[in-house]
């Protein structure tokens, strides 16, 4: 009698091919279900043009009451084309209007923002408004798989030469300090074979932490939160590296910036890097 090893094998394959076929249906599903709650028109000019008006004229000046932006590493974005992948920390909303805020002009106006579909698209109306000021695309939080359909969506933007920023926490830290990162924004980029432009936002959460619906400020003539934004040098994805090894480059980078920022000092070289936010 056989010891039924060729049976066992032939099952653990059909489990295999029954799983891929069921995850590919699950990615498939994801990638209706964002295409269904997207909002495509906010990315036509007559909208473009409205989210810069709002983004200069009504969110900076409020945004400046409370804080004192300052942009460094801005001139990496003259070496790279269209698209890029920007991955980001995440501690507060301050963060996209202040990345945005930051990029120049030309590449602020092509870059979509990756916004969780269970927190921003649940009501038509929300959705729309931050479509609308903030060029925002659905995501799933706990991902779906990026190639089996779940970013379709995602993947003909940058086919589009969209850039995408995406904030691989998923969720805003609570303290401050970096949490564990997904690796959606790393195989993404691998698929697209475009780098990924590593941010470090400082200074939101304390203007504006998890839990307030606007900067803290205790009065008028109160000194205003120092916030910075911090371009790294572009990470490129190994065609056969590890899609977590990829993120683990990407949160070097921030863990370094953080150490950096926690002292009283500020290199010289920051200090000529520094750009005037526009």
């Amino acid at each position: 009698m056989g010891d039924g090893r060729p049976n066992r094998v032939r099952a653990a394959a059909t489990r295999g091919a029954e799983m891929g076929r069921t995850a590919a249906s699950r990615g498939a599903e994801i990638g209706r279900n964002m295409r269904n709650i997207d909002v495509p028109w906010a990315r036509c000019a007559p909208a473009r043009a409205v989210r810069e008006t709002i983004l200069q004229f009504v969110l900076a000046p409020l945004m400046d009451l409370y804080t004192r932006p300052r942009v460094y590493g801005r001139d990496v974005f003259n070496r790279l084309p269209h698209p890029v992948i920007l991955v980001a920390n995440h501690s507060s909303h301050l963060d996209t209007p202040t990345i945005l805020r930051a990029l120049p002009l030309k590449w602020r106006q092509r870059t979509a923002v990756a916004a969780a579909a269970d927190y921003f698209y649940k009501k038509r109306a929300v959705a729309s408004a931050v479509a609308l000021i903030f060029n925002t695309v659905p995501l799933m939080r706990q991902g779906g798989g990026v190639n089996n359909g779940a970013t379709e969506h995602v993947d003909r933007l940058i086919d589009q030469r969209w850039n995408l920023l995406m904030f691989p926490e998923g969720t805003r830290s609570r303290s401050g300090r970096l949490g564990k990162m997904r690796s959606g924004a790393a195989a993404i980029a691998q698929a697209h074979g475009i780098p990924i432009v590593p941010i470090y936002v400082k200074g939101t959460h304390e203007a504006m932490p998890p839990g307030r619906n606007w900067p803290s400020r205790r009065h008028l003539i109160a000194r205003r939160h120092r916030v910075e934004v911090h371009f790294g040098e572009p990470i490129w994805p190994g065609r056969d590296e590890h899609r977590h090894e990829v993120m683990n480059r990407v949160r070097t980078f921030l863990e370094d910036e953080a150490v950096d920022g926690a002292r009283p000092t500020v290199s010289r070289r920051r200090e000529r890097a520094v750009s005037p936010v526009v």
